[in-house]
């Protein structure tokens, strides 16, 4: 198949844990598109602390990066965005419009931290979704609050959040408890799409084996849902789970 629509991918080299120079940017990118990518959205982190980037830098090196490969056969379109941890920091930010939202602006990537909720959740996504930036949220079956019932995700989704499953999770690559999540999660139906969160050319290979693993799980037309039409409406703007 084809015409998936990444919305999670660490492919600008140099910027953060992903990739560290145009080859492997490329190794990640004509891998994706081998398996039927034709959009990947670049999201590299903005963490206070840890990665301490900001939007106006991200697109200078993005930019550099699509000069860096202007005309290259194979590759799938790009686009920019960035997984904002979410702290008081990022908060500043958004108010002051200086994050970094997907194409289109509709919709924004966020992660918490692995072992606790960020205070008043609920509130700040409200205040996103009020502004008009829909909350997306990285690889829930990765947050220990959810190991054993999707519950505490449950007012957030309720609230118009969306859960972006990272396929990797599905074939053990973040340990056995990611794994039984992702698949209660996906069982459960709490998914509304699917993302690569490439990081290097060897995840590729990773990535393939669980296309399999969620066409197992949860069929061919829920998979193509939520690597295609999901994510492509989502980019839109005009998404309705």
């Amino acid at each position: 198949m084809t015409g998936y629509v990444d919305l999670h991918c660490h492919y600008v080299p140099g910027v953060d844990d992903g990739v560290r120079n145009v080859e492997e940017s490329l190794g990640v990118l004509t891998g994706l598109a081998g398996l039927g990518w034709t959009t990947v959205v670049a999201t590299p982190h903005i963490r206070t602390a840890m990665f301490e980037n900001r939007a106006a830098p991200l697109r200078e090196h993005f930019a550099a990066f699509e000069a860096a490969v202007a005309g290259r056969p194979g590759l799938p379109t790009l686009g920019l965005s960035a997984e904002h941890y979410c702290d008081d920091v990022f908060w500043d930010l958004f108010l002051r419009g200086e994050v970094l939202p997907y194409p289109g602006g509709h919709a924004a990537l966020v992660e918490f931290h692995y072992e606790a909720w960020p205070r008043h959740i609920e509130r700040r996504f409200f205040d996103m979704q009020m502004r008009g930036v829909r909350p997306v949220i990285a690889h829930p079956e990765r947050y220990a609050g959810l190991a054993k019932s999707t519950d505490p995700l449950r007012p957030m989704l309720d609230g118009g959040a969306l859960a972006l499953l990272d396929l990797m999770s599905l074939v053990g690559r973040y340990g056995d408890r990611a794994r039984r999540v992702a698949e209660r999660m996906l069982d459960e139906g709490y998914y509304d799409a699917a993302c690569t969160d490439t990081h290097r050319p060897e995840d590729v290979g990773h990535v393939a084996r669980a296309l399999l693993r969620l066409d197992a799980l949860v069929g061919v037309d829920e998979a193509r849902a939520l690597l295609a039409s999901n994510p492509a409406e989502i980019l839109a703007g005009t998404y309705d789970p």
